[in-house]
């Protein structure tokens, strides 16, 4: 049995210093941390204990040399005593330490200290004496500002509200059904369990020796897991109005519904991609074969006509079927490459972008040579980026397509694609510029919805761009943007070093 008429040590240095109000279900509880004239003066009360805070400070140490008084939220229960105790501190170095959505609430028990808001103070507090505090906003429980503070060294949790419990059988250290007399306190002053719950994530991360609320009982390690996870499923606040909690749950449920339409719809998009993709391939491939077997027949046509009148040689039949060697091996090396840059990489991994880029221009740059289109380089040729390298060539290829069907389609006279790559911060950007003419402004907005397409129905499906916009910002964490102008249109690729 303790002493409440006295201060309590519930830590190095803390102490409990609060009053026992016999058949009060709603025990409140100051604490001091005594750290010298640094010392720290926790949810002080109301003027109900104020004599006994004070004389319990008192017999710890010079209430003069309280420097700091945390306020954990704005109600008379824990800041009425406020203006009475800056009178007695007495210190014009004072703060009130509380986070500056409750500072105008405070400032209405007349408060004249100066006021340490956390959220302007990195969520911290160091004193020269060496306590160092770390808080962790903790918003609508049960305020705005709401927040708990931590002591690394003790592992002692202030929680404020938090942990409460209201319970005319009170105990000073809670026992193994603390939960029982916690349930009602956080049903009826926790907003909702979802916002209960993000408080309480944080807190679970804690290494954690003791909890110290301003109401209920103190809680000790042993059952401080058990307990947050029995928080954790309570319902309370919104949640015990039967109607809002059924349509949470019907509205969470349509979410569900949602996702899982989109990822669908995903995952069609990507098929719809690759078939699209495929087709591209195939045409390049048909692009690519038809010079080598156009001469390989030629060869063969040769070969029969001489043997027809028996003017074939063996050093000419050599000849002949070496070259259409060569160039059967050429159209093999081509569907080689062409299956590659269309197998996915299961893994992230260390590429060159000046590789990438060469890949892509070696399976357009026939096309691109027919149609007289211009290509030039140029960039660090030691950037190297993190990602899938297969993947940023097909990103590569998608653009240069786009530049080059813009460049066809517009006629014009003197057709160009310029590829420069630098470093820029922690990215590695990657600028393909045309001089097609531009995007038309109504539209610049839209080009990497799916679907959406400028070209006939038999040259494009819409999803290019889409595609190459998911590849590099989804995938690979990256960034795709476009700017364009009446000279034409620059697409840029960042993606983070390796």
């Amino acid at each position: 049995m303790h002493d409440y008429t006295k201060a309590i040590a519930i830590a190095p240095h803390t102490y409990w210093i609060g009053m026992y109000l016999e058949n009060d279900p709603f025990q409140c509880h100051p604490y001091l941390i005594d750290n010298g004239d640094e010392s720290i003066l926790i949810d002080p009360g109301s003027m109900l204990e104020f004599d006994a805070v004070v004389k319990k400070v008192h017999s710890i140490t010079d209430i003069g040399n309280i420097k700091y008084i945390i306020l954990h939220h704005q109600d008379p229960d824990l800041c009425a005593s406020v203006p009475d105790l800056e009178k007695l501190i007495c210190r014009s170095d004072l703060h009130i330490i509380t986070h500056s959505r409750m500072t105008p609430l405070i400032k209405h028990y007349l408060t004249t200290s100066t006021y340490y808001e956390i959220d302007k103070k990195s969520l911290t507090l160091e004193t020269q004496n060496g306590v160092c505090l770390e808080f962790l906003t903790t918003p609508y429980c049960h305020s705005p500002g709401a927040f708990v503070s931590y002591d690394p060294h003790t592992r002692v949790l202030f929680s404020g509200d938090i942990f409460g419990g209201i319970e005319e059988s009170w105990e000073f250290f809670a026992e193994e059904n603390y939960f029982d007399q916690a349930r009602q306190f956080h049903a009826e002053y926790m907003p909702s369990k979802d916002i209960f719950n993000y408080a309480l994530k944080k807190i679970e991360r804690l290494d954690l020796e003791l909890i110290a609320p301003q109401h209920g009982s103190i809680i000790q390690k042993p059952y401080i897991a058990d307990l947050i996870h029995k928080m954790k499923n309570l319902d309370c606040g919104l949640y015990i109005e039967e109607k809002y909690n059924s349509e949470l749950l019907d509205t969470i449920e349509a979410l569900r519904a949602k996702d899982r339409a989109l990822k669908e719809q995903e995952s069609l998009l990507f098929q719809q991609s690759k078939m699209a993709a495929m087709g591209e391939m195939i045409g390049n491939i048909a692009h690519q074969w038809r010079q080598p077997l156009a001469i390989v027949n030629t060869l063969i046509a040769i070969a029969k006509e001489k043997n027809n009148y028996d003017m074939l040689s063996k050093d000419d039949l050599t000849c002949k079927l070496a070259e259409m060697e060569k160039n059967i091996a050429y159209m093999s090396s081509t569907i080689e490459d062409f299956m590659s840059f269309f197998k996915p990489n299961k893994r992230k991994q260390p590429f060159s972008i000046r590789k990438a880029v060469t890949l892509a221009l070696e399976v357009l740059q026939p096309n691109m040579k027919k149609h007289g289109i211009a290509v030039s380089i140029d960039g660090d040729h030691s950037l190297v980026v993190d990602g899938y390298m297969n993947e940023y060539v097909q990103a590569v290829m998608a653009i240069v397509n786009n530049a080059q069907d813009a460049l066809i389609h517009n006629k014009i006279a003197d057709p160009h694609i310029t590829i420069t790559f630098f470093p820029r911060e922690t990215q590695s950007r990657l600028d393909i510029s045309d001089n097609a003419g531009g995007i038309d402004d109504a539209i610049i907005e839209r080009i990497f919805e799916p679907y959406f397409t400028t070209k006939h129905q038999s040259m494009g499906t819409g999803l290019g761009l889409y595609i190459t916009k998911m590849i590099i910002e989804r995938s690979m964490n990256g960034t795709l943007e476009v700017q364009s102008n009446s000279y034409g249109t620059t697409f840029s690729i960042g993606v983070t070093h390796a």
